[in-house]
């Protein structure tokens, strides 16, 4: 990936048009991201800016960002300073990795000041810093470590640049007095690149090279000195002219590399031109982007549920355990009968009774072990004792082992439902589900907090039944206990964690077509997902129970049939 110094002079440039534009909206998405809402007349976008480790940027975006209902406290110092400023003017360092936003705006006393947010992306020590006139640090998403940093980012400090190494800059330098340096080089030409340009990524760098070698093999350029001074020549021209803005596909189908320049030292592989760098960017980085916000939404729920799955199957396992030495009870009892019919036969003192077993059809003998310190009769009431015991302790174990099953069942459940979350909204909801459910404290609702709704994934059939999907076990029950009609038929892979899904018939009779649909549906948002001709069960809806006391999205069912399908793969 190349956002290096002369991408961001690109991106500064298409920035450029925001300029006279003033600041809508403030918001923080997560801890690392930042998007101002810019306006002017006839002009409407917003930019975002990201210091998240290895995807720091800044560009205009079409994406959606979802917020958190209560605002961090650096977006809240950013809408105080900046609500309402004008962005006057965008400057860059050199070909530095850092942008500054110049605002004109008014304080408390009407009077007109000057801020900078200077934007420094560099690489994990990227950072938004808001400056004010007087060059003053009024606050940064980061603050540095005051006994061990090279520069001080605090509040009240004056604000500095990173220290940088002094390169070339290749839109004023001589080209062929470097070129000429370059020959002379012991390293390979794409280090010497690296080491005597500004703004260059190793990938551009090895474009050089490889555009170079090109020219020099067909003939376009006598030399190797030659070859390389039209190469350098041509992407001088391209930075201070239009843009071509370029991503590279791997085999996998995963973007592997972008820059602003074609690329092609990937020989064969797939490439995707684009209209401006933002959009580059949004395609590179917006799946992305979403998961790894996800991912770390999600992060302690998994914990948490993943611990909570590796303490059951414990308690389990020992129950189980317990409950294979409660098989023995019926030997307990027959036990304590014999030596109650044989009591005048049994000797105090004993250490064991040999007795007939009435129990047994051949009348054979058993021995049977004895407490020496109690008399026979004590030790046939023992015997009675620990029959009762062990009778109630397998009642207690079965029911125990049938609930921790049911718990394990609904873990997977909720694991697969945060798998295939694709929004924080649809997290929240498996938050308060678990929330609902005792697992994790429920969280006071914020003041202002948005309504809830239900997003279900929604589909239509080729006769035109509507058909939903439930996206977490409280949307499950929703649709098969709330929506669902009697006739309507339901869907959901056979003893695998995944989405109810319920096709809404009316009870009329629906085509095989719709059924393989709904079936590949219920396949593709399952734990199945990957796999293939998975089992589906299907059946109408007054077949579906939801026994009292169960955990949310499980249900039982019966009078179903079963297809064998391929996960849809757009579910």
């Amino acid at each position: 990936m190349a956002f290096d110094g002369v991408f961001l002079y690109k991106t500064a440039n298409e920035i450029g048009e925001a300029l006279n534009s003033h600041i809508d909206k403030i918001y923080m998405p997560s801890r690392d991201e930042l998007v101002l809402l810019l306006r002017k007349k006839g002009f409407a976008k917003r930019l975002l800016i990201s210091v998240k480790p290895g995807y720091s940027r800044i560009h205009f975006t079409e994406n959606r960002y979802e917020n958190p209902a209560a605002p961090p406290n650096f977006c809240m110092l950013l809408r105080k300073y900046l609500s309402s400023a004008r962005l006057t003017a965008i400057t860059q360092p050199g070909f530095e990795r850092i942008i500054e936003l110049h605002f004109t705006s008014f304080n408390e006393l009407g009077d007109c000041v000057n801020l900078r947010l200077i934007c420094e992306l560099i690489g994990n020590r990227a950072n938004v810093i808001l400056v004010n006139g007087e060059g003053k640090i009024t606050d940064s998403l980061r603050h540095s470590d005051v006994e061990t940093a090279a520069r001080l980012i605090l509040p009240g400090a004056l604000y500095e640049y990173p220290a940088r190494q002094e390169r070339q800059n290749l839109l004023s330098c001589n080209i062929s007095e470097v070129c000429k340096k370059l020959a002379l080089s012991s390293d390979n030409l794409p280090k010497a690149l690296l080491c005597e340009f500004d703004g260059f990524s190793p990938l551009v760098c090895r474009e050089i090279e490889f555009k170079a070698g090109r020219l020099l093999s067909s003939g376009a350029a006598d030399d190797s000195e030659s070859a390389l001074n039209t190469a350098l020549s041509d992407l001088k021209s391209l930075i201070s002219g239009k843009s071509e803005p370029c991503i590279v596909y791997g085999d996998d189908g995963a973007p592997l590399e972008f820059s602003y320049t074609n690329i092609e030292q990937y020989g064969g592989y797939k490439k995707q031109r684009f209209d401006s760098i933002s959009a580059l960017l949004d395609a590179f980085y917006g799946e992305r982007d979403n998961a790894l916000r996800i991912n770390a939404a999600a992060r302690d729920i998994v914990r948490l549920i993943t611990n909570l799955k590796s303490r059951t199957e414990k308690k389990l396992a020992l129950r189980l355990t317990e409950l294979k030495n409660c098989e023995n009870r019926d030997t307990l009892r027959i036990y304590g009968e014999l030596l109650k019919a044989n009591l005048h036969n049994i000797p105090n003192g004993a250490s064991q009774a040999l007795v007939e077993n009435y129990y047994d059809e051949n009348l054979s003998k058993i021995k049977i072990p004895l407490d020496p310190a109690l008399s026979p009769a004590k030790n046939a009431e023992k015997y009675f004792k620990e029959y009762k015991k062990t009778y109630t302790a397998e009642q207690t174990l079965t029911a125990l082992t049938e609930n921790d099953r049911a718990e394990l069942i609904y873990f997977e459940s909720v694991l697969d439902s945060i798998s295939r979350c694709a929004t924080l909204s649809e997290l929240e909801e498996i938050r308060r589900e678990l929330g609902d459910a005792g697992y994790i404290k429920s969280l006071k609702p914020p003041k202002k907090a948005r309504p809830v709704q239900n997003n279900f994934k929604e589909y239509r059939s080729l006769e035109g039944y509507r058909i939903l999907v439930g996206k977490n076990n409280i949307q499950n029950d929703l649709i098969t206990t709330k929506l669902a009609s009697k006739g309507d038929l339901w869907f959901h892979v056979k003893n695998i964690p995944g989405s109810h899904v319920v096709v809404f018939s009316g009870g009329n009779e629906v085509s095989d077509e719709t059924v393989m649909f709904a079936a590949t549906l219920a396949a593709g948002n399952s734990k199945a997902a990957k796999s293939s001709q998975v089992p589906v069960d299907y059946t109408v809806i007054k077949n579906v129970k939801k026994p009292s006391g169960a955990k949310p999205g499980m249900v039982i069912y019966t009078s179903n049939k079963t297809v064998f399908v391929n996960p849809a793969k757009d579910s």
